[in-house]
């Protein structure tokens, strides 16, 4: 009886934001979409700066907001037409976003073997990605005030991806400034310097790279010290037993020579405690590649769904500017069970984050 209460009260919470969105951005409204490539950057014209743009069929929408997907691959393989980039954007094109794909630079094939062992290249190729990362934000921004080819609402982009592409989209969000970075035993300060600074050398200067929010699929960021109160609204899925982008901190790959990421465990706590919009969703006894196979995997289904929920309230239909301002001093009080139990998290049930400024999130977390 309580579960049928509880869905009646969460449905009579929804439905008026269902409304305020006339429909969109929830389901899938449309049936088909159409793909165009471009090349993003205006410094750069190869594959590595393409991107998949996936629209609906049908849909006249100008005002769209947009969501750009990295692909993984350790920063040396992947493409675009991964499985997992293909469905995720045509899941959310069918619910009236635009979704783009993207392209990044790449390690050579030759250059792997370096690339493994050396921290200076891994930074380097990290930067790379999140540059082009930035530039593919701006061509969007630009093109917006240039006629806006794709209908998008240049105010509400979100950035987000898969493994390697997680990694960059958070880096892209909360690496804010060079003195940010270390100079020893690297001095990467000078590196990012010398490849065009904090928003990089991939064009379409002039525009700004700002982002909405950040979805991170088995993402990770390496320097916890990079998340502050400014920072934007976080949702990430992870499994527990990732140790390719550690779970919680470790070396990417597993391997002692790859310099540190930080996954979903480290990352949330911290955006609990400055009260960043934050949820995350931990897949228990999974490793790094649920992901990969894309709508073939039920937990890349459930991410999917996970990912609409999150992003929905932060949509300018559903007036995103209140829930911002309500959620900037927030700490974590206590988790309850759905009887209102105080509890530690467990497997397999719905569990309520109640938060000082009243605030309260569902959280589910999948055995």
């Amino acid at each position: 009886m309580k579960k049928i209460i509880l869905f009646n009260l969460l449905l009579i919470v929804s439905t008026p934001l269902f409304s305020q969105c006339n429909g969109r951005y929830d389901s899938e409204i449309f049936s088909s979409v159409t793909k165009t490539t471009v090349n993003y950057s205006d410094q750069f014209s190869d594959n590595e700066h393409k991107a998949d743009i996936y629209i609906a069929d049908g849909d006249t929408e100008t005002n769209r907001p947009l969501i750009i997907y990295m692909h993984g691959g350790s920063f040396y393989a992947g493409d675009k037409a991964d499985t997992d980039c293909v469905d995720f954007c045509e899941s959310f094109a069918k619910r009236g976003y635009v979704c783009v794909s993207l392209n990044y630079r790449l390690v050579p094939i030759t250059q792997i073997i370096n690339f493994l062992s050396s921290s200076s290249e891994q930074y380097e190729a990290v930067l790379e990605a999140t540059m082009d990362a930035k530039a593919a934000v701006r061509f969007f921004r630009k093109d917006a005030a240039n006629g806006n080819t794709f209908g998008i609402d240049e105010s509400t982009i979100f950035i987000g991806g898969y493994s390697a592409g997680g990694v960059s989209a958070i880096h892209l969000a909360y690496l804010d400034s060079i003195s940010d970075l270390p100079t020893s035993p690297v001095n990467v300060q000078n590196m990012i310097t010398n490849m065009g600074g904090i928003e990089g050398d991939a064009g379409n200067d002039g525009y700004s790279s700002q982002v909405s929010g950040v979805i991170s699929f088995a993402g990770g960021i390496h320097d916890l010290n990079w998340i502050d109160a400014t920072d934007e609204p976080i949702v990430s899925v992870q499994g527990d037993l990732d140790d390719v982008v550690n779970f919680n901190c470790g070396p990417g790959l597993n391997n002692p020579a790859v310099l540190d990421l930080c996954g979903l465990n480290e990352i949330h706590p911290i955006a609990d405690n400055l009260g960043l919009i934050n949820d995350n969703l931990i897949y228990t006894n999974t490793g790094h590649t649920w992901a990969a196979g894309g709508n073939a995997n039920s937990d890349f289904l459930q991410a999917v769904e996970f990912v609409k929920d999150f992003l929905y309230p932060l949509l300018p239909c559903n007036n995103s500017t209140s829930i911002t301002s309500e959620n900037t001093s927030r700490k974590l009080l206590k988790i309850v069970d759905i009887l209102g139990r105080e509890t530690d998290v467990h497997t397999n049930q719905t569990l309520f984050y109640i938060y000082s400024n009243g605030h309260v999130e569902k959280k589910i977390i999948l055995q």
